[in-house]
């Protein structure tokens, strides 16, 4: 089966598969420097270690046989009821996902990788078995699901939400809630209100919201006018190595909302403008969601610039800026609980994180997440200029979006769960990877998330 001519008004059409080859030194290269991130990032946690404040010891009450690493986890190698679907998925898609993402018709091969995505998530969540790895993942008392219950009247709960954010007073939030703004407890809320409460639910929204990131992003990349390197992209969104930390955790759900929502702006950009004002009213809940996801305007910004679509900017921005509205008259404003949660994030972990390791050891966390193939994507993207100067952009203003959240200090560790909304566009980078590459890219991307989760049991 060849692509429909007419399902790619790009008139970009994908050639057949091409069988692999040898991968090009300065890509293997690209790939080893990743790799040494890594390491580097391994070998200065226990540099620092005697002044206790790296890896898993410097989050409170941690125990000490979680070991000392960059990423926060427990060594310990198991297996689970997800490692044998896990591993299938994997072998399936590396051997068949190129050639599926280059034949099928454009709308099919992105439902194909939607359902790919979520099976290889779920699968890996399940490595760590039911309770542990999926229904429990978002119910300790840290987390949002604790305060749902003592939530009953939502306009009060807007209203004083900057006041409990300090911590140590009688009614301070849990971790995670006073960390964010209160659009991520709200979503836990209203799915408790429809009755869909409890872990099980909560997860499954994550995850399903998070398998977005596998079709927004290679959809944008369509959408910026290059379908054929939008294939290329996809497969390896689908094996991304940061789905051990989408399955489960509250930032896959922010992953998939944002990608979702500048998707919606990129079509907004090709098609029709009016898409531009629910884009910007999802990108504006998203800061919501997370006060880092502010920093993806970089990406969004990106998207409009490289396609002059202005008047999409202007529809956007009075979409986010209805949302910032409805909060607002809500009882809470922005940044009062950003000035609120920078302010205790200083008196707590941030003050025993040593800035001048974790600004560059989180790269080291990214690296991971991102996978091996980030390198040569990068690699290969800071040469693609004049072939592709819109993906080019994108993956710039992904760059920007990691620059300034690592340089703000505000992002100290657990990086590799925080960047994940940052992390997928990052990879749109792997549209310049060569199609007969790619089947080595995806191996190593999956053996990377498949070490990571049968080696390490990770606190999401």
């Amino acid at each position: 089966m060849t692509a429909d001519p007419r399902d790619d008004p790009g008139g970009e059409r994908p050639g057949p598969a091409t069988r692999s080859r040898p991968v090009p030194p300065a890509d293997l290269l690209a790939a080893a420097v990743v790799v040494a991130l890594v390491g580097a990032s391994v070998a200065g946690t226990l540099w620092w270690n005697p002044a206790r404040q790296l890896g898993p010891s410097s989050f409170k009450g941690a125990p000490e046989d979680f070991g000392e690493w960059p990423l926060l986890g427990t060594p310990f190698a198991h297996t689970g009821p997800g490692t044998v679907p896990a591993v299938l998925l994997a072998v399936l898609t590396v051997c068949y996902g190129p050639s599926l993402a280059a034949r099928l018709p454009w709308r099919r091969a992105l439902l194909l990788g939607y359902v790919t995505a979520l099976g290889w998530i779920t699968s890996l969540a399940l490595v760590d078995g039911w309770q542990r790895g999926f229904a429990n993942r978002l119910t300790p008392g840290t987390e949002y699901l604790a305060e749902v219950p003592g939530i009953t009247d939502i306009p009060a709960m807007l209203a004083g939400f900057t006041d409990r954010i300090a911590h140590g007073q009688p009614d301070s939030w849990t971790v995670h809630v006073a960390g964010h703004p209160p659009g991520a407890t709200l979503v836990f809320v209203w799915l408790d209100r429809i009755g869909l409460g409890g872990g099980v639910a909560a997860s499954t929204v994550c995850v399903l919201a998070g398998a977005l990131t596998a079709v927004a992003v290679p959809a944008t990349v369509a959408l910026l006018g290059h379908r054929d390197r939008a294939r290329t992209v996809l497969p390896l969104l689908v094996l991304f190595p940061g789905a051990v930390w989408l399955g489960v955790s509250a930032d896959a759900l922010f992953a998939g909302v944002t990608a979702t929502g500048i998707a919606l702006l990129a079509l907004a950009a090709a098609r029709r403008a009016a898409w531009a004002l629910p884009a910007g009213a999802i990108l504006g809940f998203g800061i919501f969601l997370s006060y880092g996801l502010i920093t993806l305007g970089a990406v969004a910004l990106a998207v409009v610039v490289a396609t002059r679509a202005w008047r999409a900017f202007g529809l956007a921005v009075a979409g986010a800026l209805a949302v910032v509205g409805l909060f607002a008259l809500g009882g809470f404003w922005w940044l009062d609980g950003y000035h609120a949660v920078v302010d205790r994030y200083y008196e707590g972990i941030a003050a025993d994180r040593p800035y001048a390791f974790w600004v560059w050891a989180n790269l080291g966390c990214l690296a991971l997440a991102t996978g091996p193939a980030i390198g040569p994507a990068l690699r290969r993207a800071a040469c693609g200029l004049r072939a592709a100067p819109r993906i080019v952009a994108l993956v710039a203003g992904a760059a920007v979006t990691v620059a300034a959240a690592d340089l703000s200090g505000l992002s100290k560790a657990e990086v590799e769960r925080i960047w994940l909304p940052f992390a997928v566009w990052l990879l749109a980078a792997a549209a310049f990877l060569p199609a007969r590459s790619a089947r080595w890219w995806l191996a190593l991307q999956a053996a990377t998330a498949l070490a990571v989760n049968h080696l390490f049991l990770t606190n999401w």
